[in-house]
């Protein structure tokens, strides 16, 4: 039979009424005549709450015991929505990371797959069961319990749909599929139907939330279909395919707002050979990326140099300036969490001069300052003040006219 692997996210398994209607939905495919995997992320906001304990104990916690203690929220989830299968009559058998086979590297709290052994899933789905794993975590090389980062119940659904050959990786969430803005900053926004994993995970690392960067960078090196649907609706969503005939390339796919990034500023950094390499060699120490960097122009052989971090790495990342300032010689360093960056995505503009100046031109319309740039061949970044974020996001989406209806008639 075909194995369909199917991922629901929190909201969707948020209480007992959501665990019974994914139930629902879980029975009906294997009904349809598909072998069925399905991933949970942990119920609600588990996770979070999990956390904020953690972090009520101490700033910092150890990271191994922080990860055994956030994924207990996904066993809670997989456990519960196997007996409610299984009280529909349909036989029904969980697993956590470490019993299904996934594999990764010792990087606690943003660990990477380096090897799925899907032997025990494909055994339990030759006995009839649909199978329900519990998502965000694995076991490492050094057989410690680890977890996949922020939304790494999507990496997990890839990483197993790519090992059993799966017809289909299907993410249910909460909106009907991947739209041109967040329809909840722009009420305008408008479904795509069709999206190229090369616009997707430029939208993924630009701030889009409905899916995990790296599993779409998985999804597109091992060939996963993905659709990303919504979690209570027979609705189509977006297919995330290959580019090709079925994926036009329109001039603007979408707009993303990513506010979990802060700029952290050196000031009067020695400018010669060598200086930029050790900044930035301490910060991949840590285990932190970074996204924008930008250095101005020196004057009297000092220059300063502005990046951006994801927020929540900030505490450790000061931990590391405090030395590394002073033995490089600049001035000081600043943080600043007041910032957002928005980002425009699509194909189109490898070949269509002109999208840059609009784009800031929308800005520059609504009074909204840029402060730092970046660009690839299908996006332009651009941080801005996060007060100002919201606005920026539905200046451009006008600007470009993505308002209206399904994308280009998608279906």
């Amino acid at each position: 039979m075909p194995i369909v692997v199917q991922k629901y996210g929190g909201t969707s398994v948020a209480d007992p009424g959501r665990i019974r209607a994914v139930a629902d939905r879980v029975v009906r495919a294997r009904e349809a005549g598909n072998d069925v995997v399905v991933v949970v992320s942990a119920m609600g906001d588990s996770t979070d709450e999990l956390l904020a304990m953690a972090t009520e104990i101490t700033p910092i916690p150890e990271p191994r015991e922080l990860d055994m203690l956030l994924t207990a929220g996904e066993r809670i989830a997989m456990s519960l929505l196997a007996i409610a299968v299984n009280a529909r009559g349909c036989r029904a058998a969980s697993y956590t990371g470490s019993q299904a086979g996934i594999i990764t590297d010792t990087q606690h709290g943003r660990a990477r797959i380096v090897d799925i052994r899907p032997g025990r899933i494909e055994g339990s789905l030759a006995a009839g069961n649909v199978v329900i794993l519990a998502g965000f975590q694995g076991l490492s090389t050094n057989y410690d319990i680890t977890t996949l980062g922020r939304g790494g119940s999507d990496m997990t659904a890839v990483a197993m749909a790519a090992a059993l050959g799966a017809e289909v990786c299907e993410i249910y969430t909460d909106v009907e599929g991947v739209y041109t803005a967040d329809p909840r900053l722009e009420p305008r926004a408008r479904k795509i139907g069709r999206i190229s994993y090369e616009e997707m995970l430029e939208l993924a690392a630009a701030g889009a939330k409905v899916l995990q960067l790296r599993s779409v960078e998985y999804a597109r090196n091992n060939g996963v279909r993905i659709h990303v649907r919504h979690a209570h609706s027979e609705a189509p969503g977006t297919w995330v395919v290959e580019e090709g005939d079925e994926v036009e390339q329109v001039l603007i796919r979408g707009v993303a707002l990513d506010d979990g990034e802060a700029k952290v500023t050196i000031d009067q950094v020695p400018d010669r050979p060598g200086i930029a390499a050790a900044i930035f060699k301490a910060v991949a120490a840590e285990g932190i990326n970074v996204d924008m960097i930008v250095q101005n122009v020196s004057h009297d052989g000092r220059t300063d140099l502005s990046f951006t971090v994801p927020k929540e790495d900030v505490p450790r990342l000061e931990a590391v300036l405090v030395g590394l300032v002073s033995d490089i010689g600049a001035g000081r360093y600043t943080t600043d969490d007041g910032i957002a960056k928005l980002s425009l995505v699509g194909a189109g503009m490898r070949s269509s001069p002109g999208v840059a100046a609009d784009m800031f031109d929308a800005l520059a319309a609504e009074g909204i300052n840029i402060e730092m740039i970046s660009t690839s061949s299908i996006r332009i970044s651009c941080v801005v003040r996060a007060h100002d974020a919201e606005r920026a996001v539905r200046a451009v989406h006008q600007r470009f006219g993505l308002e209206g209806a399904l994308l280009d008639g998608e279906a």
